[in-house]
This record gives C-alpha cells, sequence and structure tokens, in this order.
C-alpha cells in the first residue's frame, strides 16, 4: 500500500518538495507519493481533514500555515512548543503531531559551517530558535523578503539567514 504525504502551503507551485521526496523514495526503495497542495486560505483545518481522510500518512507545513498547523495538533514536540509552530505535522491514528524541524538545520549549519552565532542578533527567514536572539520573519513574496533584509542592515542585524526549507 502506498504511502501518501505532501507539503501545503499558498501559494505552492514553486516547490520541488514531489521530485525531492520522489526521488529519495525511488533511491531508498519506498513506497510513497508526495504531492504539493496549495491550500485554501481560508479553508486549511478542512483541507488538513480531507487529507488524513483520504490516507494521509504525514504533512509538511510551509507558509502562510505553520501556526493553523500548530493550533490543530494534539500533541506538540518540544521543538514546535519553542518555536510556536509547526513545520511537520504526523498522523497517528486519531492523533495529530506537530514537529518543527526548522531550528535543527540552523543548529547543524552553525556547527558544520562554524558560524559564530553566539551573542549575535539574527534575522532568520522562516523559522524560530531558542538560543540566538531572532527575529523572525515569513513571507512569499521575494519582494518583501528583499526589503525586509535591507532593513535588518540598518537595524544594526548581525546576520541573515534564509531557511531554505521554509520555502518549498
Amino acid at each position: 500500500m502506498t504511502d501518501c504525504y505532501a507539503v501545503i502551503g499558498n501559494p505552492i507551485g514553486h516547490t520541488k518538495s514531489p521530485l525531492i521526496h520522489g526521488l529519495f523514495a525511488q533511491a531508498t526503495n519506498q513506497d510513497m507519493q508526495y504531492d504539493a497542495i496549495e491550500g485554501p486560505l481560508d479553508g486549511f483545518t478542512p483541507r488538513m481533514r480531507a487529507f488524513i481522510d483520504a490516507g494521509g500518512r504525514g504533512i509538511n507545513i510551509t507558509a502562510p500555515f505553520k501556526l493553523e498547523a500548530f493550533a490543530l495538533a494534539d500533541e506538540r514536540s518540544e521543538r514546535a512548543m519553542l518555536a510556536g509552530a509547526t513545520n511537520a505535522l504526523k498522523f497517528d491514528g486519531s492523533r495529530i503531531v506537530a514537529e518543527n524541524f526548522d531550528g535543527v538545520g540552523l543548529v547543524r549549519d552553525e556547527v558544520n559551517l562554524k558560524l559564530p552565532m553566539a551573542n549575535k542578533r539574527v534575522l532568520l527567514l522562516g523559522a524560530e530558535l531558542e538560543d540566538v536572539t531572532v527575529d523572525s520573519f515569513q513571507t512569499n513574496s521575494e519582494g518583501a523578503m528583499c526589503e525586509r533584509i535591507h532593513r535588518a542592515f540598518e537595524q544594526g542585524i548581525d546576520a541573515v539567514l534564509i531557511n531554505a526549507g521554509a520555502w518549498t
């Protein structure tokens, strides 16, 4: 039986997630389908319920639904609680479990790339992190993102990090 997964956002037409997850599934001999769902701005919860009822096992969440997904969950990981948002939901029987992987990638990059982040102000586009003073900004507009980056440097922000996972 094919496992069904997806990413939901609005807009979502730019995503490469189905291709990436499809190639990974093929390389690891997993029987799975991974789709992109353009979620209705005024109907996230009913769309999630329909995905679950159709057999969905889990879903990645991108803008603008990270807060709604967090609220929908029955159970939240510590990382999701710290962020106050989720970028992944797992459907475990009748329970919806929220997770947030945004900060994990940043920490891995900080360690692997030896980025000096302690005591720095960082503008992180698309995520939250507890160990660094973070000004978070979420948008799907390239113009708004560029404008926020310019404003960050005027404000004395030490670094701007774009969470690529948030741009699925």
